[in-house]
């Protein structure tokens, strides 16, 4: 069987480079790992996997981008596809985003920057169990 993907979108490259070492660091090759820039990206990433019938397990993706937010985008990602894990990264905590993100887009939990390697890990183990 082909390994599942995990999905980071966040605008800032410093932190997509180091959110991926550490989850390579945390969960190890059970995954393949993919970034993208924009939501706009992610889509792209996620229809080319989709298209390929590969699985995505989880995405990951930042509160504050360019054109929509997290939270938005997270929405829309379990509206098509309610069966991945959806995670959010926030600098700049909204607690109506992220209640919003919880009711609507089923998410699995919300990190505050800079995250804890350990907690990012263990949330998406959990949600992963929870399945």
């Amino acid at each position: 069987m082909n390994k599942s993907y995990i999905l980071c979108v966040d605008d800032d490259k410093t932190i997509l480079i180091s959110l991926k070492a550490q989850l390579k660091y945390g969960l190890g090759d059970a995954f393949n790992y993919e970034v993208a820039e924009s939501a706009e990206e992610a889509w792209e990433v996620i229809e080319d996997l989709k298209a390929r019938g590969e699985h995505i397990s989880v995405v990951i993706s930042d509160w504050i981008m360019p054109k929509i937010k997290g939270d938005e985008f997270l929405i829309d990602v379990h509206e098509k596809y309610p069966d991945i894990i959806k995670l959010m990264l926030t600098g700049h905590a909204d607690e109506a985003a992220i209640n919003r993100a919880k009711e609507r887009a089923n998410l699995s939990g919300c990190l505050v920057k800079p995250w804890n390697v350990d907690e990012l890990v263990t949330i998406i183990k959990t949600a992963l169990e929870s399945l």
